[in-house]
């Protein structure tokens, strides 16, 4: 199975092409002027490297969210483009679950800068399954709910972990951050799900904005 896989979600994206189980190839884009113009040739030209045709791709995925509004829809569009024209399945991948899916440990909380003081953030376990729901909250709210669990807290950048930063998790506490792109998780995350016969129709994708629950979130314990 080959699966193509985009994140156009924050200031810098990534791509990732997986083959077999086995990543063929996964890099950082830089777009200062916006995904748009950047993306089709990146495709063009990754496929090219390996001697493929899009029609050759299996599935395609994208990050889907949490991130910049503009930067969502633009993966989604482009991958919903190429799945219809070539009659291919898609999936979009949660932010939040590929940054777990690149660390480490039986807990496992992404975090991503939310911007206004506030986070987003989730705890998964580690075979992927979601133990506290993505959510959009004060840091120190997510912090109580988490309190005396045994967790790992992963981020892409450093700085959001750091005394001054927007989340700094308690002094004693594993802490990682990643330097894959986040398209290589959104890759692998994808081959499962199309595996397992979960791919979707290109008109069935949906972008993943994380909105604040209604009713208040509480720890559940993996099945």
């Amino acid at each position: 199975m080959i699966v193509l896989a985009l994140d156009t979600t924050g200031q810098r994206g990534s791509l990732a092409l997986l083959r077999d189980g086995e990543l063929a190839e996964a890099r950082w884009i830089e777009a200062p002027e916006g995904f748009g113009a950047r993306l089709y040739p990146e495709i063009r030209e990754t496929l090219a490297r390996h001697a493929l045709a899009v029609d050759q791709i299996d599935g395609f995925a994208a990050a889907a969210g949490p991130g910049s509004f503009t930067g969502i829809r633009v993966g989604l569009t482009a991958i919903m483009a190429l799945a219809e024209v070539n009659s291919k399945q898609v999936t979009g991948v949660s932010n939040l679950e590929a940054l777990a899916a690149l660390g480490k440990g039986p807990f496992r909380v992404p975090v991503m800068d939310a911007r206004r003081g506030e986070v987003y953030a989730a705890v998964y376990d580690e075979a992927g399954r979601v133990v506290v729901d993505e959510v959009v909250t004060k840091w120190e709210t997510f912090l109580k709910l988490v309190a005396g669990r045994e967790v790992s807290f992963i981020a892409s950048s450093e700085t959001l972990f750091q005394d001054d930063g927007v989340a700094p998790p308690p002094a004693e506490s594993t802490r990682i951050i990643t330097s894959e792109p986040t398209a290589a998780a959104v890759a692998r995350i994808a081959e499962r799900r199309f595996q397992a016969g979960e791919g979707l129709g290109p008109e069935a994708l949906d972008a993943n904005y994380v909105r604040r629950p209604e009713a208040e979130v509480n720890w559940k314990p993996p099945l």
